[in-house]
């Protein structure tokens, strides 16, 4: 699934599986952020591909949760 997200002023289109966009809203509301809010969180922090920092970040989430 492709969504358009705004990130620091830019608009830019990431294509994730729709489980870890869910994950990702989940995580924003945990967080108080807007989605676009972690997004441009994520992005700051990241060394390679958005896309695959985002499906990592989720995959952190889930196992620091257990």
């Amino acid at each position: 699934m492709k969504r358009s997200i705004r990130i620091a002023r830019h608009s830019t289109s990431i294509s994730l599986e729709p489980e870890f966009w869910a994950e990702l809203k989940a995580i924003a509301k945990r967080e108080k952020l807007s989605l676009n809010e972690l997004v441009t969180k994520i992005d700051a922090g990241r060394s390679g591909n958005l896309s695959s920092a985002l499906r990592l970040y989720v995959l952190r989430a889930i196992k620091e949760a257990r």
